[in-house]
């Protein structure tokens, strides 16, 4: 089982931020891998809600099926894996903090001998990854509405 978790600043208000990381067709937008995602059922997401993800992971071309189990409007999002080949749990939290909102996300994988790696490489690539994937969502949002920013006070 790989587990991680991290956080990044994003100074905007957490609703915007909240609205942007709970929809799954804006998952292409800052999550390196993911080609394309597509709610099975019309509506905003909620408990319960099913989407579909393809993308790309170490080389492989992969679909899978998601289950939100999380979803409470501006605190927490979530979902399940519900196919493909890792078995995943990821959590988003949301607070506000500093001028801004704080985003930590909490994922949990469980291999499913589909790559035959190393759980320790993979777990560094999953990582990696999600670094990537925090500072391309802060970049993207602070740079899409920059007449919201706000910046923290030093201290």
């Amino acid at each position: 089982m790989i587990n991680l978790n991290m956080s990044t600043m994003i100074y905007l208000p957490i609703n915007q931020v909240f609205d942007f990381v709970s929809t799954p067709e804006n998952d292409f937008q800052w999550q390196y891998g993911t080609l394309a995602t597509a709610r099975l059922s019309k509506g905003i997401s909620k408990l319960g809600t099913i989407f579909r993800s393809i993308g790309h992971l170490m080389g492989q071309r992969n679909l899978g099926t998601f289950e939100v189990t999380e979803y409470e409007s501006n605190r927490k999002y979530g979902f399940k894996s519900l196919s493909g080949p890792m078995h995943s749990q990821t959590s988003y939290t949301f607070v506000i903090a500093n001028g801004g909102t704080r985003i930590t996300i909490s994922t949990r994988v469980h291999l499913v001998n589909y790559y035959k790696l190393d759980k320790r490489i993979l777990g560094r690539k999953i990582k990696k990854q999600l670094k990537e994937d925090l500072t391309q969502l802060k970049d993207l949002l602070e740079e899409k509405i920059p007449g919201l920013k706000a910046y923290p006070v030093a201290g």
